[in-house]
């Protein structure tokens, strides 16, 4: 008998929303270059975000996400929206979101604590900075916390 335990960390499933092809880039190289390797979906804007997230349209088949990374200046829905949906909504609200964007106003970083983020990290302008600080976000989510199944 098992008690459900592994050696090591599993994969997990992050749903990054981001509408930056180039922050995009820099977010994958950083979770291949990771010790573990995680599942990385990628959207560009709001509407598809929340898709993907109640698993609607073409969305139907993917996998619930176990982190959610979003951007607040999203179009056609912005990040702010997406996260009180997310916070507001009883099947997706115990899925951790971190808040990752170029804002450092302390009104968005109030905000986003206010509608329940987890975490509000601004991008770092320096890509090695920038792959460190995914990395750690990567760490601290799949060897740090223990995430709801």
């Amino acid at each position: 008998m098992t008690d459900g335990t592994t050696d090591g960390p599993r994969p997990i499933e992050v749903l990054l929303v981001e509408d930056d092809p180039g922050d995009v880039l820099l977010t994958t190289e950083a979770f291949e270059h990771n010790k573990v390797q995680n599942y990385l979906h990628v959207v560009e804007d709001g509407e598809k975000a929340m898709a993907f997230l109640r698993r609607e349209g073409e969305y139907a088949d993917k996998p619930r996400p176990d982190l959610v990374l979003l951007d607040l200046n999203l179009p056609r829905k912005d990040g702010r929206e997406v996260l009180s949906e997310i916070k507001d909504d009883e099947e997706l609200r115990s899925i951790p979101v971190v808040v990752l964007t170029t804002s450092e106003a302390d009104e968005d970083i109030l905000r986003s604590y206010r509608l329940h983020a987890n975490a509000y990290v601004t991008k770092p302008v320096d890509f090695e900075r920038f792959v460190s600080v995914v990395r750690q976000i990567d760490d601290f989510f799949v060897s740090v916390v223990k995430l709801p199944r």
